[in-house]
């Protein structure tokens, strides 16, 4: 490993539910089969994604006995390239971060039946007596067709749409012009701790706008997360003296902590443009860069669009390009994703799916990292690479 200067940055990138497939316990989540990564290969015709193919994406694909079409494996790689598996149970964006930040949870957060009621009374209750507002749902639903299905009837009577999913979620959906965005996030601080003793993950505000059959969702979603159980690589780095800063979702993820600089940037090309606008700026001391691209799970996997999926990797693919050239000898580039959610598989959820690894720096020649036992490997080689004490479950591969 290339030793970092006094203003070295490491830039981890996450590319959100770009699974690599399918690991041995995915059965239990039914979700045997799945391979977000191949399935869209395999759906697209061509070459595709030149720069995560020359940093080495299909010879990820490669350590799990597989080829991506149109991405295969590079003879000479840019970046050490792995598969990652994740430890934790669970298959949701809290848990795969979490423990890419080094904490493994030991049990799963707690999820609600699907079938309606999915909430308990005493929940349903408490919200109502606490928000004076009913709910309307109260059923696990994919998010753009229950505000189809109940929107006008929200309208009607100013009741929030609650939902959940195969996730850990309690979600609230409502019309902008009908319950303005502060209040809808008041609403969800009164569901957030209502939420906490069952141990759910997150609470997700999800404002829409438009006219009955014609609803969108906004880019207002606001997630409320359980804080982490314990301190997370970004508590680690900020307390020995390194910036930390989050772009896109990671505040919330970790509820703001452990960050010296936040930007909750909405969607791909904006966080996107945020992260090479922090790479070209003078530092003065070392940086630590954690970015979330969302749009790949929430636009485009959730919603089963193999297209849009392949597309905006592609779009990552050409700022990766454009990303490489502003890193200084000494800095480090981690590309990974934080679970699966394949588009061309069943159902509309995410998919308990290994995750690539790819760890670029200048002056290093790629070499294979192996399969990788968790996503807390990533905290410890972080750790090493900033000299900082690492207390967390992950080895290094540095």
């Amino acid at each position: 490993m290339v030793e970092p200067k006094d203003s070295s940055r490491c830039t981890l990138i996450v590319i959100d539910s770009f699974g690599i497939g399918s690991m041995p316990d995915a059965a239990a989540y039914g979700d045997e089969g799945a391979d977000t990564a191949l399935h869209i290969c395999q759906a697209v015709s061509g070459s595709k994604w030149p720069t995560l193919q020359a940093l080495g994406l299909g010879n990820c694909a490669q350590l799990l006995g597989k080829t991506l079409p149109g991405c295969e494996p590079s003879q000479a790689p840019l970046a050490s390239f792995g598969v990652l598996a994740e430890k934790s149970p669970g298959k949701d964006t809290t848990t795969g971060h979490w423990e890419l930040a080094g904490i493994v949870l030991q049990r799963p957060f707690f999820t609600f039946p699907p079938a309606y009621p999915s909430f308990p009374s005493d929940l349903v209750q408490a919200f109502e007596r606490e928000t004076g507002r009913r709910i309307l749902g109260n059923k696990a639903a994919a998010g753009t067709e229950i505000i189809q299905e109940l929107g006008e009837v929200h309208i009607r009577t100013g009741d929030p749409i609650c939902y959940t999913s195969a996730d850990s979620v309690f979600q609230i959906a409502a019309h902008e012009e009908v319950i303005p965005l502060e209040e809808l996030y008041r609403i969800c601080v009164i569901a957030r701790r209502l939420c906490d003793p069952l141990n759910v993950a997150r609470v997700i505000a999800r404002p829409f706008v438009g006219k009955p059959g014609s609803f969108v969702r906004t880019k207002n979603r606001k997630d409320f997360s359980l804080p982490p159980p314990a301190p997370s690589l970004l508590n680690v780095l900020q307390s020995s003296g390194i910036r930390t800063i989050g772009v896109g979702k990671i505040g919330n993820i970790f509820n703001d902590s452990g960050l010296d600089e936040n930007y909750p940037d909405k969607g791909n090309p904006v966080c996107l443009d945020r992260t090479q606008s922090l790479l070209q700026r003078k530092r003065s001391k070392k940086e630590f860069v954690f970015v979330n691209l969302v749009d790949t799970d929430m636009v485009y996997g959730h919603r089963r669009d193999v297209l849009g999926y392949f597309q905006a990797v592609s779009e990552i693919d050409r700022a990766l390009s454009q990303i490489l050239t502003h890193l200084k000898l000494g800095d480090v580039l981690i590309i990974t994703a934080d679970h699966g959610c394949d588009p061309a598989f069943k159902g509309t959820d995410h998919t308990r799916e290994y995750v690539p690894l790819l760890v670029y720096q200048i002056g290093r020649k790629g070499i294979s990292l192996g399969i990788r036992k968790s996503f807390a490997d990533v905290a410890s080689f972080v750790c090493q690479y900033f000299n900082v004490p690492n207390s967390f479950p992950g080895k290094s591969w540095g």
